[in-house]
């Protein structure tokens, strides 16, 4: 058992018990979820053809919207391109639509360049943004490779860092990027893909540097800051004249200890950006299908809309019991 040793010191609080109150329409916005209608909607079939364009070069045949169907449906069922293009082909066959379907070859090539558009926010008034990482496997060997052949290679991942909204749980900004980048170098870009103004940044440790205190200040000067200090975090040499955000968080665990400060600052919201990453794997996989950056960065645009978009179907209303 992990920890034994320390299995007396550790705090043993009860798991708190929650209950949904619209389960009925939860429950029938989980069954939407798998439903095709979703994906292949009218809009699709009727904007399937691409407009003639008046530049010079190639005409392409199939829209964005088109591409955009069928990589939607390769990500929610976990299809290999081959496996979406004889899906997409029965699909229209069964809705007895007379539309030509994108080869696999036509669909990767296009999958690096396609964009999505941008859905608006709900809600209105400033966002409280969450943020953590996760790594992603690439295409590669398998398990197969180390029991035949011995190897201990390590398989190449790279780091996936999101942005969530807390009030409404959709996904508002993402990158991808090489292992070995630190997660608070992504703040600024992340912040960047924001147009909305932000009141607070939520994220764990990683993401306590001077660097990400520095990046919202410049981008959103009234926001502040939530990351829980390090243990043996000191104050800045200004605490008693000009005290920081930094120093008001080290101040008040000195002074109410660690767990009141998660509940006084808000911190536990960030339980949920890591009920997202665990959704992200459980819905499209824990790997990068395509080779290519443009490709993978069109891989992770397309896993936000399908995960917003099944959010937008129904969420549950989970409250808690007292």
């Amino acid at each position: 058992m992990p920890y034994k040793a320390n299995a007396a010191r550790r705090h043993h609080i009860p798991r708190p018990k929650r209950r949904v109150t619209n389960w009925a329409g939860y429950d029938a916005a989980l069954r939407q979820r798998g439903s095709l209608t979703v994906w292949v909607t009218d809009e699709a079939i009727q904007q399937w053809k691409a407009v003639p364009r008046t530049t010079p070069g190639g005409q392409p045949y199939y829209s964005d919207l088109a591409i955009t169907t069928a990589l939607m449906l390769r990500a929610v069922f976990r299809l290999a391109l081959r496996q979406t293009e004889g899906l997409l082909a029965s699909i229209l066959q069964l809705l007895g639509v007379n539309l030509a379907v994108p080869d696999h070859s036509t669909i990767a090539r296009r999958a690096r360049m396609v964009t999505l558009p941008s859905a608006p926010r709900s809600n209105g008034g400033p966002l409280h943004l969450l943020v953590d990482s996760t790594g992603l496997k690439l295409c590669g060997p398998g398990e197969w490779l180390i029991e035949k052949h011995g190897t201990r290679k390590r398989r190449s991942r790279r780091a996936l860092q999101i942005g969530m909204d807390a009030c409404s749980g959709r996904i508002v900004a993402a990158t991808l990027t090489d292992r070995g980048v630190d997660d608070a170098s992504q703040v600024g870009p992340l912040l960047d893909q924001i147009t909305e103004p932000v009141a607070s940044l939520t994220g764990d440790g990683a993401y306590d540097r001077n660097r990400v205190y520095a990046a919202l200040q410049q981008r959103h000067p009234k926001a502040m800051v939530v990351a829980p200090p390090r243990r043996d975090a000191v104050l800045s040499d200004t605490a008693e004249t000009a005290p920081t955000q930094r120093d008001h968080h080290i101040l008040t665990i000195a002074e109410k200890g660690r767990m009141a400060w998660q509940r006084i600052s808000g911190y536990n919201e960030q339980a949920g950006v890591e009920s997202q990453m665990a959704r992200w794997k459980g819905v499209l996989g824990d790997a990068l299908r395509f080779h290519c950056d443009a490709a993978q960065a069109t891989d992770i645009a397309f896993g936000v809309a399908i995960l917003n978009r099944m959010l937008d179907l129904g969420r549950p209303n989970s409250v808690r019991i007292a």
